[in-house]
């Protein structure tokens, strides 16, 4: 069965105001980098996965990476513009935080846009070593929908020429909350508002139905509700200096995901794969030992005329890889199995589909 991720077929030209960060996700330019799992919140909308709460592991996109080198590696696999520093809570593992902007910033050079998460108030002087670190910009995560105790972190932020943003899910059930925050972000130095549609996940389906939320449809993972409140919150944008964005649970999973799906498998893909209109990589194969697979392989070389590169040995998967194209024209003259693969173009190329293109298994 193949994994088909509805599709925004385009890029969404930005709105005026709207923030870097966003502007480069949107383009699928960003690095997702996970730097810990570490969060003492609790929050109950939480959509983070069960494997990734509370790790100390780091992640670079789908990458599991354990040194800076391969961070860099990952981030050059998808020729990325900029960097997205998230978690759990970047904040609890301070240092590693820092270290990674300093990272990227001396692989890329200070035109590689960072940006930060948050929902601890940061002290003036973790404002000031972010700014001299080189973080272009950060969001915080209000988490009592107040700005008490982050107004003075606001406020350093910017002082440091940071640019702040405070970014949150919309619960459908605090239009009250969300309305008065508005007004009181006026008040502060901040550059934008982020309003993502709440998301029910495996990681918090427990918590949302306890509250009483449901999806809005059959096909999406959206709460029901939150797109309305948060399109009228979006509504009066015009009375305040700062710029509002509502992000849907669809375009952040089709439409940024599979910008930088696309973005990496250009840079990657090998000479006989082909990107689908799914933005998966297609490719035939043909299941063979390790012992038999040089002699196979030229076998087909020779019969199939096939220059260098376009054939290849996969020893992890135990299988020849050939153009689709040239296994679905053999497939009927050969006595083996020949196969179609889908994968995504992601470092660990998850297989979603498998099929067979004739009666051999």
């Amino acid at each position: 069965m193949t994994i088909h991720l509805p599709m925004l077929g385009s890029i969404v030209p930005p709105e005026r105001g709207e923030a870097e960060g966003c502007i480069q996700c949107q383009q699928g330019s960003k690095l997702v980098l996970f730097v810990t799992g570490k969060c003492h919140w609790g929050c109950d909308y939480c959509p983070l996965s069960d494997n990734r709460r509370e790790t100390p592991f780091m992640f670079a996109n789908e990458k599991k990476c354990e040194s800076w080198e391969e961070v860099i590696q990952e981030a050059k696999a998808m020729q990325a513009t900029g960097t997205g520093i998230t978690g759990g809570d970047p904040m609890l593992d301070f240092e590693k935080t820092v270290e990674a902007i300093r990272n990227l910033k001396e692989a890329f050079g200070q035109q590689h846009h960072i940006h930060c998460y948050t929902s601890i108030p940061i002290d003036e002087k973790k404002c000031q070593t972010l700014g001299k670190a080189g973080l272009d910009e950060i969001r915080f995560h209000l988490l009592d929908l107040t700005t008490t105790q982050y107004q003075d972190s606001i406020i350093n932020c910017a002082n440091e020429g940071i640019v702040v943003g405070i970014e949150l899910p919309v619960e459908p059930d605090k239009p009250d909350k969300f309305k008065k925050l508005l007004d009181d972000v006026e008040t502060l130095p901040v550059d934008f508002v982020n309003l993502n549609e709440l998301e029910i996940t495996v990681g918090n389906q427990n918590e949302m139905d306890i509250r009483g939320f449901n999806l809005a449809g059959a096909l999406t993972a959206a709460a029901e509700g939150s797109a309305e409140l948060a399109m009228e919150l979006k509504s009066m944008s015009e009375k305040y200096t700062y710029h509002i964005k509502y992000c849907t649970s669809s375009y952040k999973d089709a439409g940024q995901l599979r910008h930088r799906f696309r973005r990496r498998a250009k840079v990657n893909m090998q000479p006989y794969e082909v990107l689908s209109e799914d933005d998966t990589i297609l490719f035939g194969a043909i299941p063979t030992s390790l012992e038999n697979a040089s002699d196979d392989i030229l076998e087909l070389q020779q019969i199939l005329d096939l220059p260098d590169g376009w054939i290849r040995y996969n020893a992890k998967m135990l299988r020849i890889e050939i153009p689709l194209e040239v296994a679905t024209l053999i497939a009927d003259e050969v006595d083996v199995c020949v196969q179609m693969v889908e994968v995504h173009p992601t470092y660990d190329r998850l297989e979603v589909s498998l099929v067979h293109l004739n009666e051999y298994r």
